[in-house]
């Protein structure tokens, strides 16, 4: 059956305002649902966990809820996930936990900065997998080479935030389970775009963020509790020592993981499904990247026959992501243009650091990123195409 695409739509109180919404992969917008669910998280009264009065249970069950909506999402345990306020802060907390000096981690050229900079700071020894500029992918091969008998951690996306790249993460993982050493797989991107399967990733870690699929600003880890018991963060010595608990710094922003479960209960109705919430999602997740690959053919096609834009990356596995130049304007010039004309787009590096060097555009702004998600629809591809039409006799 076709996509809903017109009750999805009627989901999202933030699309009435008339804009084309294709800054997706920076952040989605909220459905109502979620919006409810934070409000009514505060209407009801909540506590600190761990307490002998109800506003105290009903953060304990908020916690709980979230975790297990989490690990439906991703395929993974809820005694694993580790939830805090993004991905960034908690991958930061975990690979200080896991390599060190003595210790060899291999990062890749294609991630976004937050799965790079956290463990070339570990003082373990950095091994680079590089990017073919050309195509955007990267190559498995390398990986023999760079994974050896010191190699504590492969980190590596599952989708560029910018090229929409999808590595053979499966085939990397291969190599790092033969040589012991874990896999840190970062699924921010990946995760909007379709069903998540983190086992079948080889994923040791997988980490996400939810306000990339429709929830509220929290990020989450995902890992087999038996491993984060091998694990010792620093800690406050009055903080629990339970896993995941022990990974989790300071009080929980308690309604906004309310509004990660509804998030999650959003996802997994798209579509008309039956079963488990998990079963569920795998079938809404799995129409929804089907809606958004035929709509960014589209997209891909309308801009990559405009003479005077250049799109970056030619991977045969990705999201819906494009990354785009336009001949005689700066990336931030046609963004602005865009935005005139009520469509959102990003530009500049978007942290992808290493990649924008590879692709030799960092220094010089980037480019322009325009990302679908499940929300979007025909109407906004065509705005964005014009707009961008409408540059070639601008420059």
């Amino acid at each position: 059956m076709p996509f809903p695409i017109n009750s999805v739509r009627a989901c999202y109180p933030a699309l009435t305002d008339g804009y084309a919404y294709l800054d997706g992969a920076a952040g989605t917008q909220t459905p109502r649902s979620v919006i409810d669910a934070i409000s009514d998280a505060y209407r009801s009264g909540i506590g600190n966990v761990g307490g002998a009065f109800p506003a105290s249970h009903r953060s304990d069950a908020i916690v709980a809820a979230c975790r297990a909506a989490v690990a439906d999402l991703v395929g993974g345990d809820p005694g694993g996930v580790i939830l805090g306020p993004n991905m960034t802060t908690l991958t930061y907390r975990l690979a200080r936990a896991i390599a060190g000096p003595g210790d060899e981690v291999v990062v890749s050229r294609l991630d976004h900065d937050a799965n790079v900079r956290p463990w070339t700071q570990t003082g373990a020894t950095v091994r680079w997998a590089d990017v073919d500029p050309v195509t955007g992918e990267l190559p498995v091969e390398q990986y023999a080479d760079l994974i050896g008998e010191r190699t504590r951690v492969v980190a590596v996306t599952s989708a560029s935030n910018i090229l929409g790249t999808r590595p053979d993460v499966p085939a990397i993982a291969e190599l790092a389970r033969r040589a012991g050493a874990l896999m840190y797989v970062d699924g921010v991107h990946a995760t909007a775009h379709g069903p998540v399967d983190m086992r079948a990733l080889g994923a040791d870690f997988y980490a996400t963020s939810a306000y990339k699929w429709s929830g509220p600003h929290i990020g989450a880890v995902v890992a087999d509790p038996a491993l984060l018991e091998t694990l010792r963060p620093d800690k406050l010595a009055s903080s629990p020592d339970t896993v995941p608990q022990r990974f989790e710094t300071g009080t929980a922003a308690f309604a906004d993981l309310e509004g990660v479960t509804a998030a999650v209960d959003h996802l997994a109705s798209m579509v008309p499904g039956v079963g488990s919430r998990r079963e569920r999602l795998l079938g809404s997740m799995t129409a929804a990247e089907e809606h958004e690959l035929e709509l960014f053919a589209v997209l891909l096609t309308g801009l990559e026959t405009m003479p005077h834009v250049t799109v970056y990356g030619k991977p045969a596995r990705r999201t819906a992501t494009a990354y785009f130049a336009v001949a005689g304007h700066t990336p931030r010039q046609v963004a602005e243009h865009l935005a005139g004309l009520r469509v959102n787009v990003w530009n500049g590096h978007n942290y992808a650091w290493e990649l924008t060097a590879a692709l030799g555009i960092r220094d010089s702004g980037g480019a322009v990123r325009a990302g679908l998600v499940h929300y979007n629809d025909r109407s906004d591809v065509d705005r964005l195409l014009e707009g961008v039409e409408a540059l070639r006799s601008s420059g």
